[in-house]
C-alpha cells in the first residue's frame, strides 16, 4: 500500500485521471451528420473511412480543464481530446477521461441540435485508474464487452424494480423509508464493476441542462470513489462520493437543494 501511495496515476495532457469513456450515439440522417461534423473546426476527417479526431481548438476552445490552468496551449498542436468514428447509425466518441465525456455531451448537443441527427444513447466507462506503468487495454472494443454490461445495467434495474414493488407494499410509509434507505446504503457500499454503463433515456421533453448535471454527478462520483481508494482510503463509497460532489456543485452555487 506504501508503494501506492507514492505512485501516482496515469494522467492524460490536461491533467484528468486517465479512465477510457465510450459515448454511443444514434443518428437517422448520416449524411447530415458528416456534414455538421466537417463544418466544425474542431473536428478533422482522419485517413480511416468515417472516423474523425476532436481537437481542443476552434469552437471548443474555451473549454475549461481545472486541472491544467497554468496548462499553455500550443495553437500549432492542438491536444486530440477524442476520436469519433461511423458504423451504420451508430456513432461512437472514445476519449479518455471522465471530464472531456462530461464536455463532450453538452457540447456536441448545441454543436448539433437535432436528434435525428445525433442522439445520445450510452456512455460506456471504466472504475479504475490505472499505475504508470501498468499495461493498458488494446482499444475500446477490449474495454468494453456489451454484453457483461448490459447484464450489469439489467441486474440493477431488475434490483431497483424490486425494491420499488416493496416499497409500494409496504405496510407504512415509515416500514418503505426503511427499505429504501437499507438499499441506497447497500447500493452505496457496493463494490464497483470494472465497467460500467450509463444510460441516456430521453424522450425529447427533457431539460437537458438537468440531463447534463445528473450525468456530470454521476460520473464524478465513480471517478472520485477510483482516485481516493487508490490512495488508500478502501472505505470511501459512492455515498460519500455524492455528498463531496453535490456539495462541490450546489454549495459552490449558493443554492440550498432541498428547497
Amino acid at each position: 500500500m506504501f508503494d501506492r501511495l507514492q505512485r501516482p496515476f496515469l494522467t492524460v495532457e490536461t491533467g484528468e485521471a486517465y479512465q477510457p469513456v465510450r459515448l454511443t450515439y444514434e443518428t437517422h440522417q448520416a449524411d447530415g451528420l458528416i456534414q455538421a461534423l466537417e463544418n466544425l473546426q474542431c473536428i478533422q476527417k482522419n485517413a480511416s473511412n468515417n472516423s474523425w479526431s476532436w481537437y481542443w481548438k476552434g469552437e471548443c476552445d474555451d473549454q475549461h480543464f481545472e486541472s491544467v490552468d497554468s496548462f499553455r496551449k500550443n495553437p500549432d498542436l492542438p491536444i486530440r481530446l477524442g476520436t469519433i468514428s461511423l458504423r451504420d447509425d451508430k456513432i461512437s466518441f472514445s476519449l479518455p477521461s471522465f471530464k472531456r465525456a462530461c464536455l463532450a455531451v453538452p457540447f456536441f448537443h448545441r454543436m448539433v441540435p437535432s436528434q435525428e441527427i445525433l442522439k445520445i444513447m450510452s456512455a460506456d466507462f471504466i472504475n479504475k485508474v490505472f499505475a504508470l506503468d501498468e499495461r493498458l487495454p488494446h482499444g475500446f472494443t477490449e474495454l468494453f464487452k456489451d454484453d457483461e454490461l448490459d447484464r450489469i445495467m439489467n441486474q440493477r434495474i431488475e434490483d431497483y424494480h424490486k425494491v420499488k414493488t416493496r416499497c409500494e407494499s409496504a405496510e407504512s410509509p415509515e416500514l418503505a423509508f426503511k427499505i429504501l434507505s437499507e438499499y441506497t446504503r447497500s447500493e452505496a457500499t457496493k463494490r464497483l464493476p470494472y465497467a460500467e454503463r450509463y444510460v441516456f433515456e430521453l424522450t425529447g421533453t427533457e431539460d437537458m441542462d438537468v440531463v447534463f448535471l445528473a450525468f456530470y454527478i454521476y460520473l464524478r462520483g465513480r471517478e472520485l470513489v477510483a482516485i481516493k481508494r487508490w490512495f488508500g482510503q478502501t472505505g470511501y463509497t459512492l455515498a460519500d462520493a455524492a455528498d463531496e460532489t453535490i456539495e462541490q456543485v450546489f454549495g459552490g452555487m449558493g443554492l440550498d437543494i432541498i428547497e
